[in-house]
């Protein structure tokens, strides 16, 4: 791993923050489907921390969470709660995003918020065990 593979790592990681303070504030004033979509991206985000740091990257997100949950999750360098929650937050995006007619709960975008944070919880914890954070 080099300075340049850390450096990407953190800036990720930042860009996940970034996101969840945006979910926070969508939920805060009532909207849930933007949430739900700042909550993903902010799971996204901090995933994409992790692969930084090794020598694969992908452009698409069902690749992205795919390799996360064969290389991190299947492997337990991560619970396999997070792989399930992942799953959920992934289907409820692309639902608030692609889906006229999905109408979002406060309920699920509290969920998902959540996961989110779950997810960048672990993930700054993995980072800290590897020298980074």
């Amino acid at each position: 791993m080099d300075n340049r593979q850390e450096e990407l790592s953190k800036y990720r990681i930042q860009e996940s923050k970034n996101s969840l303070k945006v979910a926070e504030h969508c939920l805060n004033e009532g909207l849930y489907k933007d949430s739900i979509n700042r909550s993903y991206y902010a799971a996204f985000y901090a995933i994409k921390a992790v692969l930084a740091l090794g020598t694969i990257d992908f452009k698409r997100h069902k690749d992205v969470v795919a390799y996360f949950n064969k290389e991190y999750v299947a492997t337990n360098e991560f619970p396999r709660e997070l792989g399930r929650r992942l799953g959920m937050l992934k289907q409820l995006r692309e639902k608030s995003d692609y889906d006229d007619f999905y109408i979002a709960s406060k309920e699920q975008a509290e969920e998902q918020y959540h996961t989110a944070e779950y997810t960048i919880e672990n993930v700054e914890q993995y980072l800290k065990v590897k020298g980074i954070a």
